[in-house]
């Protein structure tokens, strides 16, 4: 089956933080004496994205990058217009369609009165706050720098400045909180009438604080009741779930976010970035991902040492991968998209869909490939059953 080249997108790493947080395991730098090169490192991402443009070029040929998204860490600890300095950068090593969803990553403690209007003129047209509570006494157990009022400061204040589209993160599971502790973070977000929340359950991550110090965390039945309940409390506030762990209103679905799981393409650029580009003439998947110490990355400007490791994705490993991304979906995926995407027969997963199919986990329609309500609660089963 021919392999057809997928949207395509860009994801930035900025690798530095205030504080690293007791759950993170994200490649995240917590902040030292010394302040981080930021200026150095907007060069470096410049660099590395023409490396990649290099190696890459015939894959790349044409397509226009449909979202950037800035993650780390904390992108907010970079000012407006050293953000403004790389996204002019791309835009003249890249074509941008005309809508490109540009976002920006941002803790409501770092933020400085008065900046996302910078942000804006710079480009960036979606801010997404890691506000996670709105029990300050939970974000102290979470090792987070603001306070529920502050959090509430900078989303008014994000609007103020004319920005239309802005996410919240919520986490729900915290450490010895309640049903109605869960439901109280969901009401103050609403509240705030963002466009899109992310809501996901607090987890225990190898080599974090809390996994080597685990917290007293709800059980598993109490877990699955606060996500229930808080579905139920996003959906009457107009909220639609379009993915296990996400809610948007109409029109507001995250663009970057929905090609991830729509098994599309996305460069990676920055210190521990990891990148997916299909090469159509060739019928395959390739993975890429930098080195992630800033330090290690940044001593070799554009250069080998930039770069963590390189694999193509096996076609054994192919319906795992895709399943991987696309059964978050609640809507699902066409059954169409699975040759398009991988390059693969259909029927190298017509066992595997029976068996799920068989056991109620996937709803029984021949073009669509969708979870039931069974199939959302053990997804982790349902993808496992992918696997070669």
């Amino acid at each position: 089956m021919p392999l057809i080249a997928p949207p395509l997108s860009l994801y930035v790493h900025m690798p530095w933080c205030v504080k690293k947080c007791p759950y993170c395991d994200f490649n995240s730098h917590g902040l030292r004496s010394e302040p981080p090169p930021y200026a150095d490192y907007i060069g470096h991402l410049l660099a590395d994205l023409d490396a990649d443009r290099a190696d890459f070029a015939a894959a790349l040929e044409g397509r226009p990058v449909i979202s950037v998204f800035f993650g780390g860490g904390t992108p907010s600890l970079f000012a407006p217009e050293l953000i403004a300095r790389f996204l002019d950068g791309a835009r003249e090593r890249l074509p941008f369609a005309n809508d490109c969803e540009i976002t920006l990553e941002t803790n409501p403690g770092t933020v400085e009165h008065g900046r996302f209007d910078g942000y804006l003129a710079a480009g960036v047209n979606r801010i997404s706050f890691g506000v996670q509570s709105f029990d300050d006494d939970k974000l102290r157990r979470l090792g987070r720098i603001h306070s529920a009022s502050e959090a509430e400061a900078a989303v008014k204040s994000a609007r103020d400045a004319g920005y239309e589209n802005i996410n919240l993160d919520l986490m729900y599971a915290l450490p010895q909180q309640t049903l109605d502790g869960a439901l109280t973070d969901v009401e103050r977000a609403v509240a705030l009438a963002p466009t899109h929340i992310s809501h996901y359950q607090l987890t225990l991550e190898p080599n974090t604080v809390f996994a080597a110090n685990p917290p007293p965390l709800p059980d598993d039945d109490h877990a699955w009741a606060m996500q229930e309940a808080c579905e139920a409390r996003l959906a009457a506030a107009g909220y639609g779930q379009y993915e296990i762990s996400a809610y948007a209103q109409p029109g507001r679905r995250c663009v970057h976010n929905l090609n991830y799981w729509q098994f599309g393409d996305y460069l990676g650029i920055g210190a521990g970035a990891h990148g997916k580009l299909s090469d159509a003439a060739s019928g395959r998947v390739h993975r890429r991902w930098k080195t992630r110490g800033p330090r290690a990355y940044m001593a070799d400007p554009g250069g080998p040492g930039r770069i963590g490791g390189d694999s193509v994705v096996a076609a054994s490993e192919l319906p795992f991968e895709y399943m991987l991304n696309a059964l978050r979906l609640i809507d699902g995926v066409p059954l169409g998209d699975f040759p398009a995407r991988t390059g693969l027969a259909p029927e190298t997963i017509a066992p595997a869909l029976a068996t799920a199919r068989a056991r109620g986990w996937l709803l029984d329609d021949p073009r669509y490939l969708r979870t039931s309500a069974s199939g959302q609660r053990f997804l982790n089963d349902v993808i496992a059953s992918f696997l070669d």
